[in-house]
């Protein structure tokens, strides 16, 4: 539940940023993103021996995890240097590659 709460975390800050037309890259989605890394490794360690594990669906999760990671660090890092707001492709993919992320871990 934790791991979709960071998820939910990262897209509602997104949604505001969205809604407010600023467009840029809050600490509550560097939050967000730690805490599906963090409870998203937690899931995947095979706990009860036998488990059997989707490995593609966790390879697709944390290749879609790191990059949001890296459009998040690169973009806060030049929001923080200039001044200005992420661009706007930038942005829009954090929204979708979330919202991927959240529907591959509850459908698939």
């Amino acid at each position: 539940m934790l791991h979709i709460a960071g998820f939910a975390v990262i897209f509602g800050a997104w949604v505001v940023e969205a809604a407010a037309r600023r467009f840029g890259i809050t600490r509550e989605m560097h939050y967000g993103i730690l805490l599906s890394l963090i409870t998203g490794l937690i899931l995947a360690a095979p706990w009860p021996a036998g488990v059997s594990l989707n490995y593609p669906k966790i390879g697709i999760k944390l290749v879609i995890l790191l990059i949001v990671g890296g459009i998040l660090g690169m973009g806060g890092a030049r929001q923080k240097r200039t001044g200005e707001p992420v661009a706007r492709p930038l942005f829009w993919a954090v929204g979708v590659l979330v919202f991927a992320a959240a529907a591959i871990a509850v459908l698939w």
